[in-house]
């Protein structure tokens, strides 16, 4: 928000150096964006809160400043005396259709007008804000808009059909060309501003051009209303059309201001462009306002901010910022104004005490408590998922969660959830799994010259239910250039260290997205967890990627479930391990887990570990065959062991690998 020094002049006493009185601005939350000179003005950009749009005029920095200082706040004083022929009433007519979305509505008629230059010094104010001089009558209405943060629209009343005004939802395939001469196609949530036989506005966001103020006008109807926010804020990003008016609009207006503005507008106008003001207006007021109380005890707000506040600086500082505040014994009691509905409850008024007074005042404790609250099981498994994947070698990755429906069909055929496409016009698909974020990343990263990549995120995924709801949960993702054995080792050691009550399957599948052949199914305890395989060729393509990819796409809840983060004790082994690595020649179609589950099932105290270390093919091994090379460990808790203990533990389980497979040990 542009704020002139010289305008803001008007309405208070500015005795301050320009920095010092930055400083302050931004003491009381707003900040202050910079500082520029304009000739014999200063400007001042000044950030404002989206709860405080009364800040987006002059008025009500003003107020904000006058409360600061201590200084008066002089707002303009408009003559009531400017009704020169006819009346309103019997000019024109406004007919509201939907009131939820148009709660006021207020015209004006001024007639026997003359459109032209406005005088240099509107011109200077309207250009130090950055706005450009179009005619003295839309100047009035951009002077009042910055001065009130009222937007105001000012009609040619010759060009409204039946000199009427209906505030209307518009109609499918109704077409408006705006001022900015953009072609606007409306649909029936589009709040417009017709006439007896068409839309003449789009409601809170932008006028028309057909019924603009020109140079040939000479009867102007004044509009000053209130629109509602969220349904100005649709229309405005539907037809992606950016005005001063709907930026205000979306934040909220002052329901009571509205006749003010527009007699402030009117009676500027008159005095720069000559006319006869119709007497009365037209005000159509859906349920007019009435202001609310809210309660202080000023021993409650020294409490809180830990000041000491007189109750009468309290009252002070509450009159000066226009809250009428009544002390009755230990409470005052404020009446909030239209322009301050961002104030309803009585922590409310004592930040208002705090940021007047100055939260420079608010004393340093001397002791801070904080509570020590043991982590919970998510928050620890998280960080040993992160952990235990930094260690084999994956980065941690955050990711958009949304893409397109193209895409978010990927891995997962079926039906999308979309975002309203108000809100977003592309990419507006909630993803069904981590992988297609992830995918993009690799992307990213190959781009900029990385060309091995392995990441990691946990983030929810959005999978549609079949009564249509969000079907959210949690789910851990893997993506990785390295091949597909370095991946399935990731998950099998998440599945081990955080699991380890619970036993790991996987099975071959066929999964969307996935190359034939090399997809698979994870389960724990006989539950699927996850799904991981390579990523099919027509998905590296469809991201442009140049290397294949292996993906995991891990339930996180349900890993979570059968988590058992509470560490154990257990004693160092006294005596040491002995291995013996085993080269077993089977056939093709005996998988590593078939072999394992044979292993295993030979009881054998001793033997504490089975590891898989490769599977060699061709020759000397015959066709139809391979070599599987494992490593078994035994350790006894009494005592060193002999060769022969070992070797007659290894010969039993050749002796169970060659019933079950008719395997041989490769020479």
């Amino acid at each position: 928000m542009l704020i002139s020094l010289n305008w803001l002049s008007d309405y208070v006493n500015v005795n301050l150096p320009v920095e010092q009185l930055g400083e302050l601005m931004m003491s009381t939350g707003l900040n202050l964006e910079g500082i520029t000179d304009a000739g014999d003005d200063i400007v001042l950009d000044l950030e404002v809160t989206s709860n405080r749009p009364d800040c987006l005029g002059h008025l009500g920095v003003a107020r904000e400043l006058a409360a600061a200082t201590g200084e008066q706040f002089t707002p303009p004083t408009v003559s009531q005396a400017l009704a020169t022929g006819g009346k309103a009433a019997e000019l024109t007519s406004v007919q509201v259709d939907a009131p939820d979305l148009c709660p006021r509505y207020t015209a004006r008629v001024i007639r026997n007008v003359k459109v032209g230059p406005s005088p240099a010094w509107l011109v200077e104010r309207l250009e130090a804000v950055g706005l450009r001089s179009v005619n003295n009558v839309v100047d009035v209405t951009n002077f009042v808009l910055m001065e009130y943060s009222q937007p105001l629209h000012s009609f040619d009343y010759d060009k409204l059909a039946e000199n009427r005004i209906v505030v209307r939802l518009a109609r499918a395939g109704e077409k408006l060309v705006s001022i900015d001469q953009t072609t606007c196609t409306l649909d029936e949530q589009m709040l417009v501003i017709a006439d007896a036989d068409k839309p003449v506005a789009i409601a809170g966001v932008m006028g028309g051009l057909d019924t603009q103020v020109a140079e040939g006008t000479t009867s102007v109807l004044i509009e000053s209303a209130q629109f509602d926010p969220l349904s100005v804020r649709r229309t405005s990003r539907k037809l992606q059309l950016m005005s001063d008016s709907n930026f205000r609009f979306e934040r909220g207006v002052d329901p009571v201001a509205i006749d003010a503005a527009s007699l402030r507008a009117c009676e500027m106008i008159i005095e720069l462009a000559g006319g006869e003001l119709a007497e009365g207006m037209v005000d159509v007021w859906a349920k007019p306002f009435e202001a609310g109380k809210v309660a202080l005890r000023p021993a409650r707000c020294d409490a809180l901010l830990g000041t000491q506040t007189s109750p009468a600086r309290q009252v002070e500082i509450l009159a000066a910022l226009g809250l009428s505040p009544v002390q009755a014994g230990d409470v005052i009691e404020c009446t909030i104004p239209p322009y301050r509905a961002d104030l309803t409850r009585e922590v409310d008024l004592i930040e208002e005490i705090a940021r007047i007074e100055g939260f420079d005042k608010i004393p340093l404790g001397r002791n801070i408590t904080h509570p020590i609250i043991t982590e919970s099981l998510g928050r620890r498994t998280r960080r040993r998922v992160g952990e235990l994947l930094a260690a084999a070698g994956f980065d941690e990755a955050v990711t958009f969660t949304f893409v397109d429906d193209e895409e978010a069909e990927l891995f997962a055929p079926g039906g999308v959830l979309n975002v309203d496409a108000t809100v977003r016009r592309s990419n507006n698909a909630l993803r069904k799994t981590l992988t297609n974020s992830l995918l993009r990343a690799c992307k990213t990263n190959q781009d900029a010259g990385t060309a091995e990549v392995s990441l990691f995120e946990i983030a929810a995924v959005f999978a549609p239910a079949e009564d249509g709801s969000a079907g959210e949960h949690s789910e851990l993702g893997l993506v990785t250039t390295g091949d597909l054995r370095a991946l399935r080792g990731a998950v099998e050691v998440l599945a081990e260290r955080l699991c380890p009550l619970s036993s790991l399957t996987v099975a071959p599948t066929d999964a969307p997205g996935f190359a034939a052949g090399s997809a698979a199914t994870a389960m724990l305890d006989g539950e699927p967890i996850a799904t991981l395989g390579v990523v099919d060729s027509t998905v590296q393509d469809f991201y442009s990627l140049e290397r294949p990819i292996a993906a995991a796409a891990i339930d996180f809840d349900k890993l979570l479930a059968r988590a058992d983060q509470q560490a154990t004790y257990q004693p160092l082994p006294r005596f040491p391990a002995v291995t013996r690595d085993l080269s077993l020649i089977v056939d093709q179609a005996v998988t590593w887990r078939e072999l394992a589950d044979a292993i295993s099932a030979v009881d054998q105290p001793m033997r504490v570990a089975m590891d898989y270390v490769t599977t060699f093919r061709g020759k000397p091994i015959a066709k139809g065959r391979k070599s599987v090379t494992l490593t078994l460990t035994y350790r006894s808790p009494t005592g060193t062991l002999r060769g022969e203990q070992v070797d007659e533990q290894v010969a039993a389980v050749l002796a169970a690998a060659s019933q079950a497979f008719g395997a041989e040990l490769r020479g």
